[in-house]
């Protein structure tokens, strides 16, 4: 096992049992750190959730949804999760070991959120609250909401002019399993579209048909006026 060893995170653990089991991945046998994990997921979003809405005072429920997504992520916490050093006081079975399970995103995620559960059951809900803030509040001051994606904002535009949503069909796909190509058409009512896409998979198909549908459509208004 190995030692207690004060990490690089904002709470100092009265409890060294909760410590060691958020720490413990299910590999390594039990106590292990899936059911703190289970808790810690809800933990992190609502107190991040809370940390936007207080930060961003202009942001609407669709950007602060989608800021959040942009925190919590198993990537984003994954990568807090390496800044706190979690990768090197692990507890994983061999295979894991031999894997390289301490670098992997998901493992170094679950980790992080079993670690703020086990401080919420060291300490209580203060204590908790408090660790995820000083650990999220520079990244949340900083982050911007991300841009909509091609197909919410032609939804939204067609929306505020009245008009029906667009429809995407797809027209056919081709090649191998791990190569295949796909050919989209968003079908727009009015004004009367209907604008091809290509991609990699149908959603980045049809991100690229709303968006060339979303410039033409711009384009008709702009010469309305």
């Amino acid at each position: 096992m190995k030692r207690l060893v004060k990490l690089r995170f904002p709470h100092e653990f009265r409890d060294p049992a909760l410590y060691q089991q958020a720490l413990t991945h299910r590999s390594a046998g039990r106590p292990n750190n899936e059911r703190l994990e289970f808790l810690g997921d809800s933990l992190v979003g609502m107190l991040v959730a809370e940390l936007l809405f207080e930060l961003h005072a202009r942001a609407d429920e669709g950007d602060l949804t989608r800021m959040r997504a942009q925190l919590v992520s198993g990537a984003a916490l994954a990568e807090l999760a390496r800044a706190l050093a979690l990768g090197d006081l692990l507890r994983l079975g061999q295979g894991e070991l031999k894997s390289g399970g301490h670098r992997r995103d998901s493992i170094l995620a679950d980790a992080f959120e079993a670690l703020v559960a086990a401080v919420y059951l060291d300490a209580g809900w203060e204590a908790c609250r408090t660790c995820v803030r000083q650990l999220f509040a520079e990244r949340c001051a900083q982050l911007r909401a991300p841009e909509k994606d091609a197909k919410t904002r032609l939804q939204e535009l067609l929306q505020a002019r009245g008009l029906s949503l667009p429809v995407y069909e797809l027209v056919t796909s081709s090649g191998d399993d791990h190569a295949k190509v796909f050919d989209v058409a968003c079908i727009v009512e009015r004004p009367a579209l209907r604008v091809p896409g290509r991609g990699s998979s149908r959603r980045a198909a049809e991100q690229l048909a709303a968006s060339s549908a979303l410039e033409q459509i711009k384009e008709l208004i702009a010469n309305e006026r």
